[in-house]
């Protein structure tokens, strides 16, 4: 069963942090690409970070600098540190592989306040 579990998402000040977590399954997981994307608020998802298994990393122009991904293979978890959050960056967030496949999870509401 394929699943995807975005948590971590909440209310934040501009400059201040979060750390999203995905929990995938296995099936989804192991040997893809992994990859966080956003939706803001009548616009269309877009790509925010992606990491390798071997920890090759890609950043979006938008979130260099101040996003960091990571995952934990043994658990089938991807994460996503933001620092130095700005208002932009107000969105619902999800995770899946890169390139996504059609299955998308809930994702989870992350509001940056000015």
């Amino acid at each position: 069963q394929v699943q995807l579990v975005e948590s971590g998402g909440g209310l934040v000040q501009a400059g201040g942090s979060l750390r999203l977590s995905c929990a995938a399954s296995g099936s989804i997981f192991s040997g893809n690409v992994m990859g966080w994307y956003r939706q803001a608020p009548g616009k269309q998802r877009e790509f925010v970070a992606t990491i390798i298994g071997g920890g090759a990393l890609t950043y979006a122009d938008s979130v260099k600098g101040r996003f960091t991904i990571s995952r934990d293979n043994a658990r089938n978890t991807v994460y996503l540190q933001m620092n130095s959050l700005k208002p932009e960056d107000t969105a619902v967030y999800y995770c899946n592989t890169w390139p996504p496949r059609d299955y998308w999870g809930k994702g989870t509401l992350v509001t940056v306040s000015s």
